[in-house]
């Protein structure tokens, strides 16, 4: 999962390594959602889940791999009683946001200078939600 996460988060935000994700994987209330060629990560609290990451390798986009994902967490999501899912995205990413509009998200809020991207450019952080 590393080496995808690696592949997909060149700058915004940073890719976690191997024990990070292994760590958070050891969380409670933390789900892992995998298809061939990606994974996403949520996390469950009551009525309220967050996406906490959604990597798909490069050389398999395109294919709805990331639809799959999302859509796996959210019927999980739904099944355990939560109501609303947020996130947080680069402004700048716009094959997510179009990804997570499909799918009813909203911007809620903006971060300001949230992200470091590259030669120093600092880009905004959007928080997203979406409701059942």
């Amino acid at each position: 999962m590393a080496v995808i996460h690696v592949a997909s988060f060149d700058y915004a935000p940073r890719p976690w390594s191997a024990a990070e994700l292994e760590s958070l994987l050891d969380s409670p209330n933390v789900k892992l959602f995998t298809q061939a060629g990606g994974f996403a990560v949520f996390r469950f609290a009551g009525p309220e889940a967050e996406l906490l990451t959604i990597a798909v390798d490069p050389a398999c986009r395109r294919q709805g791999i990331a639809r799959k994902l999302v859509l796996a967490g959210h019927e999980s999501a739904r099944s355990a009683g939560v109501e609303e899912v947020f996130l947080e995205v680069s402004e700048q990413n716009t094959a997510a946001k179009s990804l997570y509009e499909h799918f009813g998200y909203e911007v809620r809020a903006i971060r300001q200078n949230y992200y470091s991207g590259p030669n120093g450019q600092i880009i905004n952080g959007l928080v997203m939600r979406c409701t059942f």
